[in-house]
Order: C-alpha cells, then structure tokens, then sequence
C-alpha cells in the first residue's frame, strides 16, 4: 500500500475515522497521567523549587512548536511538488494548533523564567527566534484567511513555511549556536549526564507523548473539517454556475 492513496480525500477520510477515536483516547491517557504524576508525585528542585514542574508543560508545547512547522514545511513541499490538496489542507490544519502550542511555550517559559531569572522576558536568542516563529503562525494562519483561491493561498503559504523554518531551526538551535543567553541547555539529551534527573524523565517522557498524540489528533479532526469546507465550497460554486 503507498503512502500516497491517502492523498485521495475519500481515502483519508475513510481511515482517519477509525484512527482518530484510537489517537485521542491514548492521548487523554498519557497526558492525564502524565502530568499528574509530574504535579503531584515528583519532588521539589533542590535549586529551582516547584517551579521545576512547569516542564511538564513548557518542555513538550515547545517541541511541538518546532515540530508542529517542521510538519507544515513537509506537507507544504508535498503540495508544491505534487499538488496533493490534502497536504496543503493538513499544513492549513496544523497552524493553529502549532500557533497555540508556542504561546503556551512562551506563557509558561515567562512564568519559570521570572523566579528563575528575576524578569518575565529576556532578549535571548531562543526565546527571541520562538516568538518570531509565533509571529510566522499568525501570519500563516491570515494569509490562508485573505486569500479566497485556496490554491493560490496553499502556494502562497508554502512559501511562507518555507521562509519561517529557519526560526523554527533557531529556535531548535539557538542554545547550540550561541554560548552567550539565559535559556538553559537542553532537558532532554542522548547524554543521560545532561538531561533531568530519572524521577522527572519519566513523567516528561509520558507528558511528551500526551502533547504529540494530541497534535496528531486536533490536526486529524481539523484536516476532516478542512476537506469537508472545501467540498462544501465547490458544492456552493457549482450551484452558482448553474
């Protein structure tokens, strides 16, 4: 079976209606558990107190900022290079749900950063990339909105994606290309020496895999919603040719 039947919107329906009840209840699960075991059954930080356990939040909406454009930017490539409308409709679909993710990415680093470094924002390279990245969201999401050709929005936007990646890498690697800024190190990292001690892994791991089934399922119901619009449209367009 190719990857590519799912490009055929009746294909892609009849599928995700299966899997998207699956996804949403495995991510109800990891999250539920997954912060509570974080909020309520890890200890205080010896240095950073309670506070530590905004991880739990901050650490994965922060991934699925980036990732959530890094899954844009391929289904964008996909609808420049073969014009599948599903992938342009499921780039469309993410960009709100990644837009959210980031500001609660930016909300909740204000919120640690404040008692950790004694001020609510800072001109650090990573958090000044992640709030452009928010700035490219909305303006994907309103560019989609001005433009009433959802074929020349979807090429349009494409290249947008195209362009905000470089602050999605930056906001990946910003701590990486610059020694210099207040953003600590990675919490999660192939060397075990590096990452958060095993009783806030855990949790983390679970809270990571809750924020990804999530995304998968919002964009999912969104990209169902999205087709549905656009049959609905051509259904209204044929009407008024008639």
């Amino acid at each position: 079976m190719s990857l590519w039947e799912y490009a055929n919107p009746t294909r892609f329906m009849a599928t995700t209606r299966r899997i998207v009840p699956v996804v949403a209840v495995l991510s109800a699960l990891c999250l539920a558990v997954g912060l509570v075991w974080g909020f309520f059954f890890t200890p205080d930080d010896y240095r950073q107190g309670s506070t530590v356990k905004i991880i739990y939040i901050h650490v994965p909406s922060a991934m699925m900022a980036i990732n959530a454009w890094a899954m844009m930017l391929v289904a964008s490539l996909i609808w420049l290079v073969r014009r599948h409308h599903v992938s342009a409709l499921a780039a469309r679909a993410a960009a709100p749900v990644g837009a959210v993710m980031t500001l609660i990415a930016l909300i909740t680093g204000a919120i640690w950063g404040q008692p950790m470094w004694g001020t609510w924002w800072a001109w650090d390279p990573r958090l000044t990339s992640f709030l452009i990245l928010f700035l490219f969201y909305l303006g994907y999401v309103a560019l989609w909105s001005a433009i009433e050709d959802p074929d020349i929005a979807a090429d349009l936007t494409s290249v947008l994606c195209i362009v905000g990646s470089v602050f999605a890498m930056l906001s990946r690697y910003a701590v990486n290309f610059w020694n210099q800024g207040l953003h600590q190190g990675a919490s999660l990292s192939m060397d075990r020496e590096e990452h958060v001690a095993d009783v806030f892994y855990y949790p983390l791991l679970l809270a990571i895999a809750g924020f990804v089934l999530l995304f998968v399922t919002l964009v999912l119901v969104r990209t169902r919603t999205e087709i549905r619009a656009r049959r609905l449209h051509a259904l209204q367009m044929r009407a008024r040719m008639a």
